[in-house]
C-alpha cells in the first residue's frame, strides 16, 4: 500500500484536474497512484461519465491495473505498466468534453513508442471545458515551444445537451520535452478570431458577438488589427444549435493568448463578445504572456521538460495551484512563484528531463 503516491482530489479546485494530472503523470513516470476524495467540491462528487472514459482510456493505453473505476467512485488506485502507442476510440454517448479527455492522455502519448490516434465522440464546445478551437489555436502553438506536435481534426461539432461531436487527435512521440521561457511579451500586434453559429440559431447572434468584440478592441487600440470572421457551421459539421467565439492576441515575440466562449441558454451575443474581448484586453494591457486558461495546462509539461522553464501569467488560478500540487508530489519538482506589477506572476520550475524509454 505504501508504494502508492496519494493525491487528495479535494485540494483547492476540487474538480477533475487533480485526477487528470495525477493519472497522466502516473503513466509517464510509471508511479502507482491513489486518488482520494475525487471531485469532492463538485455538486455530484466522484467520477462522472467524462472522467470515467478518461480513466479507462489511460488504463488501455498503459495496460494498467485499476480499482475504483466505476461511475461516482470517490477513490481510485491506478498501477500503470507499458505505454502502448496505437489507435483508440472513445464514445462518451453524452456531451462530455472531448478536449478534457485529450488533456488527460496527451502527456502520456508523447512518451509512447509510435504515433497515436485518439478518436473521441462527445462535446466539442461545452461549458467549463477548453473549447476545441482553443486547443487548436492557442494550446498547439504554446506546446510547440516544448517540442510537442499534434494534429486535431474536428469531424463534427457537438454542443450541450446532445453532444454528437467527434474529433480525431494524432500525437507524435518525443524523445524529451524542451524547457521554455514564455516571459517576454514584446509588442502587441493583432487580435484575430471567429464567431460561429449552427443549427436553427439566427446569424445575428454571431454578428452581435463580432461587433461587440471588435468595438472593444478598436476602442482600446484603434490602430491595431482586429479581424473576427463570422460563419455558420454547415449541417454536415454541426446539426444542433450552438454558438460561440474564439479570440486570440499575438505579439512580436510569438506569445499567443486566447479566450474561447460557448453560448448557453438564452444566448446574448453582445454580452459574449464584450466579455470575451474585455478578458483578452486585460492580458494585453498587463503584458501577460500566458492566459489564465493556459496556465494550468502547461504545468505538467514544465515538470517533465529538460531544464528550467518559466512562464509569465496573471494571478494563479485554483486549477494551476492544483496542477502544481500534483506535479510536485508525483515528479518531485519544485515550482517557484514570483509576483510582479499589474498582477503579473512568474511561474518557474526545473524540470526532471524525463526521457522516452521507447525511442
Amino acid at each position: 500500500m505504501s508504494c502508492f503516491v496519494e493525491i487528495d482530489g479535494s485540494y483547492l479546485e476540487g474538480g477533475g484536474q487533480a485526477l487528470r494530472n495525477a493519472l497522466a503523470l502516473s503513466v509517464v513516470l510509471n508511479r502507482p497512484v491513489r486518488v482520494i476524495k475525487i471531485r469532492a467540491n463538485r455538486p455530484k462528487p466522484g467520477l462522472s461519465h467524462q472522467h470515467l472514459h478518461g480513466v479507462n482510456l489511460l488504463r488501455d493505453i498503459s495496460n494498467a491495473e485499476v480499482k475504483g473505476n466505476v461511475l461516482h467512485s470517490t477513490e481510485l488506485t491506478f498501477t500503470p505498466h507499458t505505454i502502448i502507442g496505437s489507435m483508440y476510440k472513445v464514445d462518451t454517448r453524452t456531451a462530455a468534453s472531448i478536449t478534457l479527455v485529450y488533456q488527460m492522455v496527451m502527456p502520456v502519448l508523447l512518451f509512447a513508442g509510435t504515433t497515436s490516434r485518439i478518436d473521441v465522440m462527445g462535446g466539442t464546445n461545452v461549458s467549463y471545458s477548453p473549447q476545441v478551437e482553443y486547443m487548436q489555436q492557442v494550446l498547439l502553438p504554446n506546446l510547440k515551444r516544448f517540442g510537442v506536435n499534434f494534429d486535431l481534426k474536428v469531424l463534427h461539432y457537438g454542443f450541450y445537451p446532445r453532444g454528437n461531436g467527434r474529433c480525431v487527435l494524432e500525437v507524435a512521440p518525443v524523445r524529451s520535452l524542451n524547457a521554455v521561457q514564455i516571459n517576454d511579451f514584446g509588442q502587441f500586434r493583432a487580435v484575430r478570431g471567429s464567431a460561429y453559429y449552427s443549427g436553427r440559431l439566427p446569424k445575428c447572434i454571431a454578428f452581435d458577438m463580432q461587433h461587440s468584440a471588435e468595438r472593444e478592441i478598436h476602442r482600446l487600440w484603434p490602430d491595431h488589427e482586429c479581424t473576427i470572421h463570422v460563419f455558420k457551421h454547415p449541417p454536415d459539421k454541426a446539426r444542433d444549435n450552438g454558438a460561440g467565439i474564439i479570440l486570440t492576441a499575438v505579439t512580436s515575440t510569438g506569445c499567443i493568448m486566447g479566450v474561447a466562449t460557448v453560448g448557453e441558454k438564452n444566448i446574448d451575443g453582445h454580452m459574449i463578445g464584450s466579455n470575451s474581448s474585455c478578458e483578452l484586453a486585460g492580458y494585453i494591457k498587463n503584458d501577460i504572456c500566458v492566459d489564465a486558461h493556459m496556465q494550468d495546462q502547461l504545468i505538467i509539461y514544465m515538470a517533465l521538460a529538460k531544464g528550467c522553464s518559466s512562464i509569465r501569467s496573471g494571478a494563479l488560478t485554483k486549477h494551476t495551484r492544483t496542477a502544481i500540487y500534483v506535479a510536485e508530489l508525483m515528479a518531485g519538482v519544485k515550482f517557484n512563484i514570483e509576483y510582479g506589477n499589474f498582477g503579473q506572476t512568474l511561474i518557474s520550475c526545473e524540470g526532471i528531463g524525463h526521457c522516452n524509454a521507447y525511442m
